[in-house]
Order: C-alpha cells, then structure tokens, then sequence
C-alpha cells in the first residue's frame, strides 16, 4: 500500500474508534484490518495502536502520525479542489474588497481587464477605509496589506511592497533632513489611522536595532489619499507604501527620510476564507492579480526607485 493510502486508512480507523468498526465500514472482515495495521507498523517500525478486542488507543508515535497526517490529507484535499476548480468555468458574482486609495489605482483596472477576459463573471468592488472581516460581509476576495492576522484565511502575496518615510522637498529645505529616528520626534510628522494599530506610533528597524517612536504633528486623517495630498504640499513627513508614492518619488515631488532604515512589511496580499471550496472565480481572480502585478514589476525600473532613496539619505 502507498503512504497515503495507508495514512488515509489510519485516520479513519482511529475516527472509527475500533477495528470492527472500520471492517464494517469498509465491507472486510476484521483480521483483514488488524493485518493492514499490522502491516503499516511494520513498514513505519513503531507501533501507532494500543488494541483489545474492545477498544483501541493511541499511541505517542500514533499521534504524531495521526496530527500530522491529518492535516496532510486536508491539504492534498483541498489542492485536487484547487485544480478541479482551475479546471471550471469562471461565472457569477465575484465581491471584492480593497481599500480606497489602492483599490481605485491599482484593483479596478485589473477588475476591468479581468472581466474583458471573463465574460461571465460579474465584478462587485467595495472600497473601504480598512481591510474588513470576509466571512461576516460575504466577500469572496480581499486585498489586504501586511500579515494576515487570521490563520484560518488563506493569503496569497500578490505583490511585494516597501514602506517609506517621505515628505516634499520644501519641507525638508525649511526643517531640514532627519538623520536619526529620533529626530522625528521634532517634526511635524502626518499621522494615519488606518487600521487597529497604535495611532502615532511608528516602528522602525536597521540590522538587529529596533527602534519606536511616537510622533506627532497638527494633521492628521484617516484617510491615506488625504495624508498623501498634505505631504505632497509640504506639511510634514507620511509613512507611506511603495505602490503609493513611487511616482512621486520618481518625479522628485516627494523625498525619502532615513532610507537606510526600514518599515514593517505592507506585501499585498489576496485573502479569501473556503480553504475547501475555493471557486473557479475566485481561483482565477487571484491568480490574475498575481500575474497583473507581476507584469508591472516586470517593467518598473525598480533599481531607479532604490537607486533614488539611497541618493535622498547623502
């Protein structure tokens, strides 16, 4: 017998609770049962069942088996849906949530390209100042920013995405460039809420030193448009994503502060919640997100932009 066969036949015998059981379950007799077990302890050389006649139970070796096979199986499951899904018809109503400002630059083009590609997918796109609960809003896709809190979502990284500190040119002419995370704390800085974290608060990190600090400045929003809008006029520095500010960065409209520092992760991620019945629509989705912005990349001149913040920290 194959390893998964046999790891197949073990999860539903100690699910059974008994030999007979299974051998019911299964139309054979019990030996024919006892001497499959018997014959996959042989093979693994640990016994993984206590038996009686009456009762069975597990053994430490059967529950290492046991824990780790089962969420084997769950995966292998949840791959052939995955593929038969592939295989189907894209079709239906499709609702997606992104947040504003990336969702009417970057989601809604590639809504618009995918649905010339689908024709029998219709498209429901909900912006939202946040990322929001799937399951209790009946979204099939979300586009989150960052780690995904929920492991019982599935996540997958659509696009990398750096976080930078900028502010306009003639913000730092008039309160002159950081050059420590500590001197931010005599900055006017333009603090965005977001989402659920500290408000205010800022981590930032260089090789193995850490540092947190808490700015302040007379604007703030909850709105990321917003804040863009005010540094872009000189009010202060933004933490911003990459997706966001490139342009600006590229045509000098912006600068990036301590660009030898970095800012927690914001990757790009497509979530949704069926781990086991994951539609062809939302399969094909994602998978065209995935090669929308992977074809961007492929022609930004990424090495400019990296190339353009070390230049800001001279």
């Amino acid at each position: 017998m194959d390893s998964i066969s046999d790891l197949a036949f073990f999860v539903q015998l100690v699910k059974h609770g008994s030999l007979s059981a299974l051998a019911r379950e299964l139309g054979v007799t019990p030996p024919a049962v006892t001497a499959r077990l018997a014959r996959i302890e042989a093979r693994l050389g640990v016994r993984l069942l206590n038996r009686t006649t009456r009762r069975i139970s597990v053994t430490q070796e059967g529950e290492l088996y046991l824990s780790h096979g089962a969420r084997l199986l769950v995966d292998l499951e949840e791959l052939d849906r995955m593929v038969s899904s592939a295989r189907a018809i894209p079709k239906g109503l499709l609702r997606v949530n992104a947040t504003f400002g990336f969702g009417r630059r970057h989601i809604a083009p590639a809504v618009s390209a995918f649905v010339r590609r689908y024709e029998e997918v219709e498209v429901q796109l909900t912006l939202t100042d946040r990322s929001i609960n799937l399951a209790e809003q009946a979204y099939d896709v979300g586009i989150w920013f960052g780690q995904v809190p929920d492991s019982r979502l599935v996540a997958r990284k659509i696009a990398p995405n750096r976080r930078f500190l900028c502010a306009s040119p003639e913000y730092f002419e008039k309160a002159g460039m950081p050059a420590t995370p500590r001197d931010l704390h005599s900055h006017q800085c333009i603090v965005l809420r977001e989402n659920d974290a500290a408000y205010g608060t800022w981590h930032m990190s260089r090789g193995r030193k850490q540092e947190t600090i808490k700015v302040r400045g007379a604007l703030s929003s909850n709105d990321g448009e917003t804040a863009l809008l005010w540094a872009l006029d000189g009010h202060g520095v933004l933490m911003r994503s990459e997706w966001d500010v490139q342009a600006h960065l590229r045509s000098g409209a912006l600068r990036i502060a301590l660009p030898d520092w970095s800012l927690p992760s914001a990757d790009i991620y497509a979530v949704y919640g069926e781990r086991m019945n994951v539609s062809a629509k939302v399969v094909a989705f994602v998978d065209f997100l995935a090669d929308w912005f992977a074809r961007i990349l492929e022609h930004a001149d990424d090495a400019a932009l990296t190339q353009t913040a070390r230049s800001y920290g001279d």
